[in-house]
């Protein structure tokens, strides 16, 4: 009676980025499998069938036994079962929690919670993921919320410590963490048109700017809550567009810096409002730029305007977002 075994003995884990991409996505290995064979790992390698099935077979078993502490990044380096080299793992580690931007994108702004999750079927639908790589990608966002929505800090910082991810990544998982905290509608129809990477930079300007440790505070969940203070102090703003005089006088001076130096200068002078209005107009991106700059500095030539601090603090991310919002 004869058997035959596969036996690998090593010290350094080979790990193949190919296969784990197709892990990553979800595929089954016998779609793994085809998908290799299809890409001419067989003509290349001259492996037989059997062997590349068994190759991609133990790949996903590694895999597999890395996920647990894929969960909790820093464990990697300090456990003894995987001889993996530094610069692999920071790989494995960035590959692991990298995301598609259309799935974040429909989950942005949403509860990171089990009722979200049944959702998936959908939005695996709706966006081409597959379901198991949906799967995830969802519990990769609620992780890192859970472990960073209390501590104090600076947020894009917490999740670098925590979980080791590039700067670039930490920011946009920064972003799905404030807006899951915050709660802000981004799935109303008329802001579709907006990228994830849009609503992410627009995230970034509030968490800079409007919460609470945009002071330097340390005492609260600095980067994840906004500041209550500001926000109450918003209100003082309305005089601007409540106060007739003073609204006359804001026009005049943003009228008499442009006139001349923008192309909508008739349509900017019928109407104050913001993009929807530039869009029908057909503004450039150099003319709202121009009319935001003005429209932010002629306050302060308003002699009964008193809030040009909190004028400042707030249009400065208003422009911001708004010019990156607006898709001429």
């Amino acid at each position: 009676m004869s058997m035959e075994l596969d036996v690998f003995v090593g010290n350094t884990t080979l790990l193949d980025d190919e296969v784990y991409e197709l892990w990553l996505d979800g595929y089954p290995v016998s779609d793994a499998v085809q998908a290799r064979a299809e890409a001419g790992v067989l003509r290349q390698w001259d492996p037989s069938p059997e062997v590349l099935l068994s190759d991609t077979t133990d790949q996903y078993r590694t895999f597999q036994m890395c996920e647990r502490l894929l969960h909790c990044p820093t464990k990697l380096a300090n456990q003894l079962l995987f001889q993996i080299p530094a610069h692999r793992q920071a790989a494995l580690i960035e590959r692991y929690y990298a995301f598609d931007s259309a799935l974040a994108r429909d989950l942005l702004g949403k509860k990171l919670s089990k009722g979200t999750k049944k959702d998936l079927d959908d939005i695996s639908a709706r966006t081409g993921v597959t379901l198991k790589s949906c799967r995830r990608q969802f519990e990769n966002f609620r992780r890192v919320f859970k472990v960073v929505e209390e501590l104090k800090g600076p947020l894009v910082e917490n999740i670098q410590h925590h979980f080791l991810l590039p700067d670039r990544l930490a920011r946009d998982y920064a972003a799905v963490v404030f807006f899951a905290s915050n709660r802000f509608e981004t799935g109303k129809r008329k802001l579709q048109y907006l990228s994830f990477q849009d609503l992410a930079f627009c995230a970034q300007q509030l968490i800079s700017d409007w919460t609470v440790g945009a002071g330097g505070s340390m005492s609260e969940d600095m980067d994840v809550d906004l500041e209550k203070e500001f926000l109450h102090d918003l209100k003082d703003l309305k005089i601007l567009i409540s106060d007739k005089d003073l609204l006359g006088q804001h026009k005049s001076l943003v009228c008499a810096a442009l006139r001349g130096k923008i192309k909508v200068f008739n349509e900017m002078e019928a109407n104050f409002k913001f993009i929807e209005p530039c869009h029908s107009d057909r503004w450039s991106i150099r003319d709202l730029r121009l009319f935001l700059t003005h429209y932010t500095s002629t306050a302060h030539r308003l002699h009964c305007f008193r809030y040009l601090g909190i004028w400042e603090r707030y249009m400065g991310v208003i422009k911001s977002c708004i010019l990156k919002m607006y898709h001429d």
